[in-house]
């Protein structure tokens, strides 16, 4: 199936789009108590105390152990360059962060879909776990412009230090601005 434009599924608006670089964040089913997830939902422009809760590190926190991120991020690199281009991304303990840009032939929601998917199953088979991994929807934003693709660039690369988790983007393991510090070709693809 291909690209939709501007579409929802009862929640959150999405827009997709072929070859459009998107933000986008997806996050762990208990990483915000509902009474919190719902009063932000009620203003306007919630993304910045949204992404202030998911940092407070709420919920298990699955994505905190190293088995869990390196799953994550395989999961992301497994396509780069053939469904999509990954330009930034970063697993932060609760919730991820990727900015990423289509291919024509591969719809966004598809695209996360495959990494929601893929990924809970085998972290509920790590965790001996079953259940709910995954918060359903996620948060995609469209980069307008090249000023706006390197602001949300940093500020995906820079959440760790933000939160603090590190003190400089690259000491985080799990983001692309540790790739940025390692020699070529050491990203590896977690789904071979």
């Amino acid at each position: 199936m291909g690209p939709k434009g501007w579409y929802s599924r009862g929640y959150l608006p999405h827009f997709d789009s072929p070859e459009t670089v998107q933000f986008v964040t997806f996050r762990l089913a208990d990483s915000l108590p509902k009474a919190a997830a719902q009063a932000l939902a009620m203003l306007p422009d919630n993304l910045a105390q949204t992404d202030e809760r998911l940092d407070a590190g709420w919920g298990a926190c699955w994505l905190g152990q190293s088995e869990i991120a390196e799953l994550v991020e395989g999961a992301l690199l497994h396509f780069d360059k053939d469904r999509y281009r990954l330009l930034a991304w970063c697993i932060m303990p609760n919730h991820v962060h990727a900015v990423v840009e289509p291919s024509e032939r591969h719809a966004l929601d598809r695209i996360v879909h495959s990494w929601k998917s893929f990924t809970a199953t085998n972290a509920n088979r790590v965790l001996c776990r079953s259940g709910i991994f995954w918060h359903r929807d996620y948060f995609d934003r469209f980069i307008r412009d090249e000023g706006h693709l390197n602001r949300t660039i940093e500020y995906v690369e820079n959440n760790p230090v933000k939160a603090g988790l590190a003190s400089e983007p690259a000491q985080w393991r799990w983001s692309s601005a540790r790739c940025a510090h390692e020699p070529a070709g050491s990203r590896r693809s977690g789904r071979d």
